[in-house]
């Protein structure tokens, strides 16, 4: 590990100060930036530590009905807080399905955002990565390359974006309120992530010294808590990254769809919002071929990054089907032993829109 200065800020304006240095890092639970500089994968000159900025770890329900996240926090008190729970289920399903109990009690909502992929090729200083650094090339490229992309990539990189909880955010239309050396801005979440492009190097479209302060969720996203499933699918079942997943939810009016929303994890190195699945869904049935129908139009473009992805395609639009017919099955009143797996038996008892949820 790099030797590095240490610095606690006490506000926004002290951390964006300290951030906006040359070579500064944001230090919060530090679940993923730490092993990154025990590996040398980062080497920040300066850590600021924004652990004790006042402010940043509540959440709120704001007046116009929408609900403000605070940077700092927490993925379990975020999964555990009742009433956000019963608004946001998939999101609370979503959190639950993530890493361990002990790095949910310490990993906070935009460490979340902010975490790398987990391409092994990243991992391996050996390799070569073009994420790691600029102009190095891509060893996934012909690689081992079973838990790449199929969506998104590009010549420079197939990597994915790791997060199980930003894949219901984009299905709601989150966004993210930064502050930095030049203001105040907000993004919406499926803006904030970047594709790789030619310059896979930069994760977000944070500037240097920007801070994510809060993230927020509309008015309308409490809309969907009655039918709002999370889905994972992963190589085992505890403590493992989606190959797939996906957070579907409905809104039902006169036996029809009025709204859907769709977003898909682990295909690119941002969730997938699928908006032209939503579209399709929109006033129709909600049956079996209108699902397949959305899942297709979901993947369309989807394309191998490697002969061991093609299975990816595939199994991203069974996986679609299912959350949206669990989805229309309703929101359960407690999120199953095995969150987000597809191995949990469905649940009877729809939740209310008005409900709580609790965890078995």
């Amino acid at each position: 590990m790099n030797r590095f200065e240490y610095v606690r800020a006490g506000s926004v304006a002290e951390a964006v100060a300290a951030g906006a240095a040359p070579g500064a890092a944001y230090l919060a639970a530090g679940t993923n930036l730490l092993d990154l500089m025990k590996g040398g994968l980062a080497t920040p000159a300066t850590l600021v530590d924004v652990t004790r900025i006042p402010g940043l770890s509540a959440i709120e329900s704001l007046p116009d009905g929408s609900t403000r996240i605070g940077a700092l926090v927490r993925n379990s008190d975020l999964a555990h807080d009742p009433g956000f729970a019963a608004r946001y289920p998939a999101v609370a399903e979503a959190l639950l399905a993530g890493a361990s109990a002990q790095l949910r009690n310490a990993a906070t909502t935009a460490g979340n955002l902010m975490q790398r992929t987990r391409c092994p090729y990243f991992y391996d200083p050996a390799s070569a990565c073009n994420k790691r650094e600029a102009g190095a090339g891509c060893a996934a490229i012909g690689g081992a390359t079973r838990l790449h992309a199929v969506l998104g990539f590009s010549a420079s990189c197939i990597a994915v974006h790791p997060s199980d909880l930003c894949v219901p955010l984009a299905a709601l239309g989150a966004e993210v309120e930064i502050e930095g050396p030049a203001g105040s801005r907000t993004v919406s979440l499926t803006a904030f992530h970047r594709l790789p492009g030619d310059a896979p190097e930069r994760d977000t479209v944070l500037e240097p010294g920007e801070l994510i302060v809060a993230v927020r969720l509309p008015p309308e996203a409490a809309g969907f808590a009655a039918h709002a499933r999370y889905l994972k699918v992963r190589e085992r079942t505890s403590y493992a990254f989606a190959l797939v997943s996906a957070a579907a939810m409905l809104r039902l009016d006169g036996g029809r769809i009025a709204e859907a929303r769709l977003a898909l994890g682990g295909l690119a190195l941002k969730p997938w919002r699928a908006e032209a699945a939503e579209r399709l869904l929109a006033g129709r049935a909600p049956d079996a071929a209108a699902f397949r129908e959305a899942a297709e139009a979901a993947l369309e473009g989807a394309r191998p990054s490697g002969e061991a992805t093609a299975f990816k395609i595939e199994l991203a639009r069974r996986i679609a089907v299912r959350a949206l017919e669990r989805a229309l099955a309703g929101t359960p009143e407690r999120v199953p032993a095995l969150p987000a797996s597809p191995f949990s038996a469905p649940l009877a008892n729809p939740l209310p829109s008005s409900g709580a949820i609790a965890h078995a």
